[in-house]
């Protein structure tokens, strides 16, 4: 009879709830459930078992628990049987009492082997259940089951088996009843995941690679083909997250000590690890338990499929690209995990096959890794060794037992492998104790063995573009090992090798790079690349500021040659701006300033057209400065190349004050960016000896008619501000014992320093730029200066003593050392108060006059301001008397009485003028026109105005002389015409 799904759920509710009741008979009495952890393994735990007064384990005296099947009540138990249990030998059993049909009758059976067999059965029942996946309310209590089946494997291996099923429903996802499911039961969930980790500590294979192979299916779930009536799987991800959440994978890293002389059962952890490692969290916890260590250990074990490198070296590759480097790198320093590594590379390195090939770059990258950090021991343990000899054998081609059956077959795994070669000698080039292994080794002339123009095509090995980008590389490591091997480098004729290089990059030979790679960027169908690194070679190795080198360098013409190059890639600039281009430019004006400094042959070789060349330079854009190019960069190097090649050189410097390089400087300067003023000024108080600068200093002009001196003091004022010295709001002294000092030096408590160290005072000289402010004005006077307003005067005035006040503050220094460790004799202590007053005086009388400056200022503008009144003044009086005029002019054209009495005053006025004596026999004229009835001047034309013009600057009074209005009109008539 095939039972419901609902008579079927309960039969199997019921059986799980007999084998609760089991757990309970077997061990300690306590049931779990939701909210509850999955109880910890056996050997975990002390056994605690309590049994009842017949000897059988049970819950002891009390009352069933509800929904529990009861176990069979022993009937007690006569004389002669108790006699019977008693004797050696005999196991204990219960009496049970079995029906017949009609009969009845007691027999006594081992109660232990049939519930051992009714458990058996039980269990594969819950597993048949089950098949479809567990819901998430009962994975707690099935994990207690399996603690039980773990505990009694010890005894009974027939638990094999059902412990493995119970294991396989694990792979199966988990069922829901309810969305909130998830979250209820998260807690016994993964604490549920974790203790499969746990039972690795069972002695038994078949369980191991059980949970290995479900932990696996974690990863590849299917669902199943039937599911439960009223439940729903749960997303595939929701188990990896229980993992992680439950610490699965540290307990599986922990399990590899368990396996560690069992290969089959050490291959599947790995590969659950290798899974597991795909998740940052999950690696986290693998690096917890100092996964990096052991798996690296398990390396070079026996292993004829390699699946035990690969597996290993891929969780390595995962535990550093997502977990801590550092603490991974830490974990592999150890002299038996870089030996255990070094072995494993070594024996990679001589296979032939494609998987080999693959598994050695990537050994090969974790050993880069581990040769970052100084402390790994790489050469103690012969690993560096082997990779330098590597790293050179095809270009030496020196016998070499290290190397012995190693083959370059040139597939895309080699070239890889050589990339990864060229990387790792860049890295020990850092260390210095490694110089030594890489001068034996020949590293010098294999890297100078791609310094030759490219080859033609059609060779065998490498093609066009992978040469290409070996070559590239490989110049790239000469600048980090050369400075590192100089007399290799010498020796090796380097120099010449990378010149005549030079030579052909800017050549017309025909090449046409493919700039397909890092190092090659910018370099399709040019030779920019192969230029940039070569240069970049020259300067590491110029930098080091060695004789020799640079001998060697100027006696082969690498001047005229550098120059070339250098308006080569100028012209080239002004096609195309690019980092690269800008970068070369760049690095070749750094080489000519070592090279011509300190030596003036140099740079009379240098100006004749390096001068011209940097002038182009100082012409900038200012624009240009704030883009990410590189143009800063570049102004800087031309502005260093100019101190160290034309200053000191009275040719070179009359050649750059011919072509207007003191005006572009200036010009420069007063852009104010703070990464270049304290270099210009330098270059200009060196350039101050030379009498020509000075005038065209004072001759200079900039925006708004600025000068020279008033930019300096703009330029000090900024300074001051940033340093943090105090002033009034009118720029005047306010602590006149300590006028310059800035904040920083208020700040420092007084420390006793011997002779020889400059003291604070000292070392701010060279790190501002007021000293050199100071020492240009020194230049250009501090009188009769253009363009300087009062405030400018109050600052040149604290400008023009700042030596004084400098002198004051080092002795201040020298009174405050000198008291801090002993007390002065009177004399010198009478000699260091006179030096103090003197400097305070120096500060007081500085402070007076800048305030006497102020004052002539201050009444000059109220004389100004009183000026500016008068003006404003007559403005308004003769605005008044036009509109006195105008009313006046208003009422004689409105009103006739008013019109007689102006004719009348206007009689009047004319008879007072008339002189009085009378002219004999002279002719008498009349003043009146006959049958005049306007009421203004006569005149050939009329022009009528309904309005005066307000902006005559004399009123038209009664009183004044005018002109006739009709004039004034025949007039404009006349200019039109």
């Amino acid at each position: 009879m095939v039972s419901s799904p609902r008579s079927r759920s309960q039969t199997a509710t019921h059986e799980v709830t007999v084998l609760a009741g089991w757990r309970q008979s077997c061990s300690r009495g306590r049931r779990a459930g939701p909210g509850r952890a999955a109880a910890p393994l056996p050997w975990q735990r002390p056994r605690r078992r309590r049994r009842s007064r017949h000897g059988l384990a049970g819950r002891g005296p009390g009352p069933r628990p509800a929904g529990r099947l009861p176990l069979p009540r022993p009937r007690p138990l006569s004389r002669r049987r108790r006699e019977a249990h008693e004797r050696p030998g005999h196991r204990p059993g219960y009496a049970v009492e079995v029906s017949g049909f009609e009969s009845r009758h007691r027999t006594t059976e081992r109660f232990g082997l049939n519930l051992e067999k009714e458990q058996l059965k039980t269990l594969k029942k819950v597993v048949k259940h089950f098949e479809n996946g567990l819901p998430l309310k009962d994975v707690a209590r099935i994990t207690e089951i399996l603690n039980l089946c773990a505990e009694k494997m010890n005894e009974q291996e027939a638990f094999i088996e059902p412990l493995c099923e119970l294991i396989k429903l694990f792979e199966l996802p988990f069922q829901k009843k309810k969305v909130s499911d998830k979250t209820n039961y998260s807690d016994e969930v993964s604490q549920s995941i974790a203790q499969l980790g746990y039972l690795m500590r069972v002695p038994s294979s078949q369980v191991k690679i059980q949970i290995c192979k479900s932990i696996i299916n974690f990863y590849n779930m299917e669902l199943p083909g039937k599911l439960l009536s009223g439940y729903q799987p749960t997303s595939p991800n929701y188990k990896i997250k229980m993992a992680e959440a439950g610490g699965l994978a540290e307990a599986l890293v922990l399990s590899l000590a368990l396996v560690e002389n069992q290969l089959t059962e050490k291959l599947w952890v790995l590969k659950a690890l290798q899974l597991l490692s795909t998740s940052e969290i999950s690696c986290g916890q693998m690096v917890k338990a100092q996964a990096a260590s052991r798996l690296c250990l398990c390396l070079n074990g026996a292993d004829p499929s390699g699946q035990l490198v690969f597996c290993s070296s891929d969780i390595l590759w995962n535990l550093l690209e997502k977990a801590s480097k550092e603490e991974v790198v830490n974990q592999l320093r150890s002299l038996e995990c870089v030996h255990a590594l070094k072995e494993v590379f070594v024996d990679v390195t001589c296979g032939f096959q494609h998987y080999d090939h693959q598994l050695r770059n990537d050994l090969l990258v974790i050993a880069t890794l581990l040769a970052e950090n100084p402390a790994v021991p790489m050469i103690e343990s012969g690993f560096a060794k082997v990779l330098i000899v590597l790293a050179t054998c095809t270009e030496v081609k020196l016998p070499n037992p290290l190397v012995k059956g190693f083959k370059l077959t040139y597939s895309y795994e080699d070239f890889e492998m050589k990339k990864l070669l060229f990387n790792v000698l860049k890295i020990f080039s850092r260390d210095p104790s490694a110089a030594q292994l890489l001068g034996e080794n020949h590293v010098m002339p294999a890297l100078l063995y791609y310094v030759k123009q490219n080859r033609k095509s059609g060779f065998p090995d490498w093609s066009d573009a992978q040469y290409e980008e070996l070559q590239l590389h490989a110049l790239a490591v000469l600048a980090s090992v050369a400075p590192v091997l100089l007399d290799k480098y010498l020796s090796c004729q380097a120099n010449t090798l990378l010149l005549v290089f030079l030579e052909w990059c800017v050549g017309q030979d025909p090449f046409f790079g493919q700039g397909s790679s890092f190092h090659g960027t910018g370099g399709r169908g040019n030779k920019l690349p192969q230029m940039r690194y070569s240069l970049r070679a020259l300067r590491s190795v110029v930098a080091l500021y060695d004789d020799a080198v640079s001998t060697n360098l100027c006696d082969q013409g690498a001047i005229s040659q550098l120059l070339d190059i250098l308006k080569y890639a100028a012209d080239k600039s002004k096609e195309k701006e690019g980092t690269i281009l800008l970068e070369i430019q760049a690095d070749i004006l750094f080489i000519l300033s070592v090279l011509c400094e300190n030596d003036v042959h140099r740079k009379e070789l240098f100006s004749c057209e390096g001068v011209a060349i940097l002038i182009s330079f100082f012409k900038m854009e200012p624009r240009k400065l704030y883009c990410a190019l590189g143009h800063n960069c570049l102004l800087l190097s031309a502005l260093d190349c100019l101190w160290s090649c034309v200053i000191g050189c009275y040719i070179a410097e009359d050649s750059f004050i011919e072509k207007q390089g003191i005006f572009l400087l200036l010009d420069l300067l007063a852009l104010k960016e703070k990464n270049l003023c304290n270099t210009i000024l330098g270059i200009l108080v060196d350039l101050s000896d030379n009498p020509k600068t000075v005038l065209h200093m004072s001759v200079w002009r900039g925006r708004r008619d600025q000068t020279a001196a008033n930019l300096l003091i703009q330029l000090w004022r900024q300074e001051e501000l940033d340093l943090g010295i105090k002033r009034d709001q009118y720029g005047v002294i306010i602590d006149t014992k300590r006028p310059i000092t800035t904040s920083f030096q208020k700040q420092q408590k007084v420390i006793p320093l011997p002779a020889s160290c400059p003291t604070f005072a000292i070392m701010e000289i060279s790190e501002s730029m007021r000293a050199k402010v100071y020492l240009l004005f020194c230049k250009l006077g501090f009188e009769n200066l253009p363009g300087l307003s009062t405030k400018d005067f109050v600052t040149l005035a604290i400008i023009q003593h700042y030596i004084d006040f400098k002198i004051g503050e080092v002795w201040s220094e020298i009174s405050a050392e000198i008291k801090e460790e002993f007390r002065p004799v009177t004399p010198d202590e009478m000699n260091l108060k006179h030096i103090s007053d003197v400097s305070e005086n120096t500060g007081k009388m500085v402070a007076s006059l800048q305030t006497e400056v102020l004052d002539r200022q201050y009444h000059q503008e109220i004389q100004e301001e009183k000026k500016i009144y008068k003006k404003i003044q007559a403005t308004h009086t003769q605005r008044e008397l036009i509109n006195k005029s105008w009313e006046n002019f208003l009422t004689r054209t409105s009103n006739y009485e008013a019109l007689k009495k102006a004719k009348m005053l206007q009689e009047t006025l004319i008879e007072a003028s008339t002189p009085k004596l009378n002219i004999q026999n002279g002719p008498e004229h009349s003043v009146d026109i006959p049958k005049l009835h306007t009421t203004i001047g006569p005149g050939r034309f009329v022009t009528v105005e309904s309005m005066p013009h307000q902006r005559e600057l004399l009123a038209d009074t009664d009183h004044a002389p005018r002109k006739s209005s009709v004039c004034k009109g025949a007039l404009r008539n006349y200019q039109k015409r």
